[in-house]
């Protein structure tokens, strides 16, 4: 009976602005905690980095598409890029986080950032380099690795990635860049769009430049030795 009068009073208590702010607050808190799980089931209706590109005049173009009709070479071609360990770690590689923080910048770079950061980052956060935002990105990447399974976790990731200005999704990026269903992709295609991940309005997959078709080679290269740690995605 007292924890509840002691709540009652927390919630209530003090002037109107502090009450509202305390609620907003426990929205702000509560909010990413509950529709992780219904995200386990339910496709992502927006993130906060559609929203930003809207505000800014970037247009919305997405489509989601099940992970099981893309074609699996996109999945493999961003693992290769973006988190060779996704299969492994728990929503952090806190060695390349290390690293990352050694280096004496502000924060890791996209290299360091795995593919449940960046998923807790497109979906909650905003885009940026500060401390403040990765500090809130690395307990929500933990927590969406554990409520979401991996492959899930990619299925999500695919279909909100932006891919080109106001592009999101795979089937969206492939039918803006080349023409196709993304069950169709190649691997050069599927690399390709790999590459343009970390600057998506600058690089343009279906245009590459020749810096671009250099890393989407590398890419590609590295898509064949990374079969043994895909297995969390069958």
């Amino acid at each position: 009976m007292l924890i509840r009068v002691k709540l009652k009073r927390f919630w209530s208590g003090g002037p109107f602005w502090l009450v509202w702010l305390k609620r907003l607050a426990a929205v702000v808190v509560l909010w990413p905690l509950l529709s992780t799980v219904v995200y386990a089931l339910l496709p992502v209706p927006i993130t906060n980095v559609m929203i930003f590109r809207l505000i800014s005049g970037q247009g919305l173009h997405k489509s989601w598409t099940s992970l099981h009709v893309i074609s699996p070479l996109l999945p493999r071609a961003v693992i290769a890029s973006e988190d060779q360990i996704f299969c492994s770690h728990h929503g952090v590689d806190w060695t390349e986080f290390q690293d990352a923080m050694d280096s004496g910048g502000e924060g890791p770079s996209r290299g360091a950032s795995t593919i449940p950061m960046q998923v807790a980052k497109n979906i909650y956060l905003w885009e940026g380099h500060s401390i403040i935002r990765k500090g809130l990105e690395v307990p929500l990447a933990i927590y969406m690795d554990t409520v979401l399974r991996k492959r899930r976790m990619m299925e999500i990731y695919l279909n909100i990635a932006e891919w080109a200005p106001g592009v999101y999704g795979a089937e969206a990026a492939a039918q803006y860049h080349f023409g196709k269903s993304a069950e169709h992709l190649s691997a050069r295609e599927a690399a390709l769009l790999a590459a343009s991940l970390p600057n998506p309005l600058k690089r343009n997959a279906g245009h590459p430049s020749v810096a671009l078709r250099l890393i989407a080679a590398h890419i590609q290269n590295k898509m064949e030795a990374i079969g043994p740690y895909l297995a969390c995605l069958d």
